[in-house]
């Protein structure tokens, strides 16, 4: 572990990991892009490439029991030569598309590293697929890992999610959540708020058909709370006119309460919800929390919540024993987070993630009858611990609602031990988060 864990106040930069031989732990939580681009309904994803990038992709499809949504086109290395890369890929979607049992109203076709270093000429192959299929959406999907330095293939596909959104006129009540994974509970702030001031809330995560999801294309507004999504805002600002508004995903209740105000602020709203008997109700479930867990140490990882700097900060002003935080980055918006940390808890541990050394750490965290809490699957593989927090990208949490259901996930953490060595291997679909 030497040279692997990295106290707070030793930390100069917000790098954790400096760059080199990475290592990928075998927690399989976290969405990909094969999974994001299956929360438009009846959609169907095409993907070409080398058979050694489809491999990877094929599989993601397999285990969400995806693959009557999934295809692929194969290119061979004579194809590089003998053929137009233009007329490759059009017939090729063709003929996916003329065998499927009836045609998707929405088709996401991923090109891979080689079209663009072969400078295909995607535009002639979209404006020919879609005089082809003139009812069907075409969106231009990519997996180019190759090229991730200029946009995150994450940001990039959660833009193109609502690619395929429409101008509509647009209805003054209603407005989008974006962004996330799975959708926020209703019982949250946001909801209340919105619901009480007679918005209707819109949601990928939760439209079942296709026609609601191009419904999205009628809200004015679209909230989003994840920096990955901030592209998507943009986008969607630039060309369907939809204004945005960032409520980052947060624990600490002054953050809390600002994403509240901002939001009513910036929508003029005339109906309030009693913040003040929401946070007693939050304390009241930590203190409860408290008193069972005690004094377990709990270990936080990155895939739970963007904001896990932001989350170890919440759980140590209420003297939970946070003792070590698995990232490999920390992000420029919870600076003031770490900074309180360096200051408060400066011993508080960080551990990359993709370390080539990491390697070792699961060998090494032998179990033992000392209990240790985990918040997310990385933190739970490498504590090797069974006793963890199945959450993902915060799930359903959000605001003092997502406190409240927040302890109730570490009150189950502590008294009931789970499958970690099987949960944490269920890619994404299935993830109990």
């Amino acid at each position: 572990m030497n040279g692997i864990i990295i106290k707070a106040k030793d930390l100069d930069k917000n790098e954790v990991f400096s760059g080199g031989v990475e290592y990928s732990s075998p927690a399989r939580g976290k969405w990909t892009i094969a999974h994001l681009s299956m929360l438009i309904p009846n959609s169907h994803q095409i993907y070409i490439g080398a058979i050694c990038c489809l491999r990877g992709v094929a599989l993601s499809a397999a285990e969400f029991n995806g693959l009557d949504r999934y295809s692929m086109i194969h290119i061979k290395d004579f194809d590089m030569v003998d053929t137009s890369m233009e007329g490759f890929v059009i017939d090729g979607v063709t003929d996916i598309l003329n065998h499927l049992k009836s045609i998707p109203p929405c088709v996401l076709l991923y090109t891979t590293c080689i079209h663009h270093f072969v400078a295909c000429d995607m535009n002639l192959v979209f404006r020919t697929l879609r005089e082809r299929f003139p009812k069907v959406d075409f969106v231009d999907c990519y997996m180019t890992p190759t090229m991730r330095k200029k946009t995150a293939p994450d940001d990039l596909m959660r833009s193109q999610l609502y690619a395929a959104l429409e101008q509509k006129e647009k209805n003054p009540k209603q407005i989008n959540i974006i962004g996330n994974c799975y959708a926020k509970s209703r019982d949250s702030e946001i909801y209340t708020l919105l619901e009480k001031n007679g918005y209707t809330i819109k949601d990928i995560c939760t439209c079942k058909t296709y026609s609601e999801y191009k419904s999205m294309a009628e809200s004015f507004c679209n909230i989003y709370m994840l920096p990955q999504a901030a592209l998507a805002a943009a986008k969607l600002k630039s060309r369907l006119n939809q204004n945005f508004i960032y409520l980052p995903q947060v624990y600490t209740f002054d953050k809390i309460e600002q994403n509240l105000t901002l939001l009513s602020s910036s929508l003029n709203l005339t109906q309030s919800i009693d913040t003040e008997v929401l946070k007693q109700n939050a304390k009241a479930k930590i203190e409860q929390t408290k008193k069972i867990i005690g004094s377990t140490p709990i270990a936080i990882d990155y895939t739970a919540t963007n904001r896990h700097v932001n989350l170890a900060r919440f759980l140590l002003e209420n003297n939970f024993n946070v003792f070590r935080i698995y990232t490999d980055v920390i992000h420029p918006q919870e600076n003031d987070d770490l900074e309180w940390i360096k200051k408060n808890f400066p011993d508080t541990e960080f551990s990359p993630t993709i370390d080539y050394r990491c390697r070792f750490v699961n060998s090494l965290s032998k179990k033992s009858s000392d209990k240790k809490i985990a918040i997310g699957q990385k933190a739970a593989y490498f504590l090797n611990t069974e006793h963890f927090v199945n959450l993902i990208e915060d799930s359903e949490l959000s605001g003092f609602d997502g406190i409240c259901r927040l302890c109730d996930l570490l009150i189950d953490a502590y008294n009931n031990k789970k499958d970690m060595r099987n949960l944490i291997q269920v890619k994404a679909w299935g993830c109990e988060g």
